[in-house]
């Protein structure tokens, strides 16, 4: 088997093994100290659930790639490790701003951190992303737009980081849709790089996948009675955000390739597998403002909320929603090889909102049946 594919095969088993053994402890612990996610009349669940499975996230990650590293060293094998030299300055400030935003999110999950200070937080992880030389320093023809100056790019980057972790944060609703989503996004990632030949990010991208995977089991599949059930919370929701938006920001870089003919657009891949959480949230935000709402505030007016709405179940929206992801990622990726991205986006937005308008009036026609 060739090396770098081994390392992502092992990296992706280590953490769901390691994950897998991490979050039933969380779960004990959670109930001894009475650490619950209660519910409300905004909620979807019903019961006592512990919020804090994304603490398992992080710790995870950097302990099996540290581990696969040394393990790589011990055994008289240094390729990896000068890779990872390669790519130290946004390696090292990627972690730095790995640990800020996990430190944020388990303070929020524990004891709860005002949303001023989050976004404080959420910023200064960006800054540590562009002192590690990832920034939007082009929008690949977007827009007709090539080159971006510095001051643009920083502006623009720490607004898509931003951006990036709340959308995920925020559709974070009902079980196994943040983290379906997200393994779209590291499956998809992780391929890319992997073709880049740039193997210690498509590392960190299975990485990733693989503490979502046992995760995804207890969030989905878990029994609240007895007790096998848990959330990511903010610990996980901002982490995975902030790893996705990372990770995409890598590929933004990267000169799209060709593959037997067909070209494979890095900014339409980085992008593709953000588009519903992304679309989401601006659709929300705008929808909140029209109606005179304050837009930071929270509703049931996300796409979820909206499948919900029709009388389907939890889990049904949840693979509804996560299979639309799927089918923008594969369409803008075979499309961007024939269409300008300019139009591309914008046949994106088209479709988002034309779905949206006939679910709306969907719903409005089945609560006139109940009511009939």
């Amino acid at each position: 088997m060739d090396f770098w594919l081994l390392c992502n095969f092992v990296v992706f088993v280590l953490c769901v093994l390691f994950a897998g053994i991490f979050i039933p402890q969380i779960l004990l612990v959670a109930f001894k100290k009475e650490l619950f996610d209660m519910p409300d009349e905004r909620k979807i669940h019903k019961g006592i659930v512990p919020r804090l499975g994304g603490i398992a996230f992080t710790p995870v990650i950097c302990f099996t790639v540290s581990l696969l590293i040394g393990a790589t060293l011990l055994v008289g094998d240094a390729r990896l490790m000068l890779l990872v030299e390669s790519q130290t300055l946004p390696l090292s400030m990627g972690f730095c701003s790995l640990f800020l935003i996990y430190i944020v999110g388990v303070g929020d999950d524990l004891v709860g951190v005002r949303y001023r200070a989050k976004f404080v937080a959420q910023i200064l992880c960006a800054v540590f992303i562009i002192m590690g030389g990832l920034w939007i320093n082009s929008l690949h023809g977007f827009l007709w737009i090539n080159n971006i100056p510095f001051w643009l790019g920083f502006l623009m980057t720490v607004i898509y980081i931003v951006f990036v972790c709340n959308a995920l944060n925020l559709i974070d609703g009902i079980d196994g849709l943040a983290s379906g989503l997200a393994a779209t996004g590291f499956i998809i990632y992780g391929v890319a790089f992997y073709m880049l030949g740039q193997y210690v990010y498509a590392m960190l991208s299975f990485a990733s996948l693989g503490v979502l995977v046992p995760f995804f089991y207890y969030n989905v599949f878990g029994d609240p009675v007895k007790r096998k059930k848990i959330f990511m919370g903010d610990a996980g929701s901002l982490t995975i955000g902030l790893l996705l938006s990372f990770l995409s920001l890598r590929l933004f870089s990267a000169s799209s390739i060709a593959v037997d003919g067909f070209d494979f657009n890095m900014f339409v891949v980085a992008l593709s597998p953000l588009i519903v959480p992304c679309f989401d949230v601006v659709r929300v935000f705008i929808g909140r403002v029209r109606r005179g709402n304050n837009p930071f505030l929270p509703d049931r007016t996300h796409i979820h909320h909206k499948l919900l709405a029709l009388g389907i179940s939890s889990r049904v929206a949840m693979v509804t929603v996560v299979c639309v992801a799927i089918a923008f990622s594969v369409a803008n990726i075979v499309l961007a090889n024939y269409l300008d991205i300019t139009l591309l986006i914008v046949l994106d937005i088209a479709f988002w909102t034309v779905a949206n308008i006939l679910l709306s009036n969907a719903i409005k026609k089945h609560k006139l049946s109940l009511s009939a």
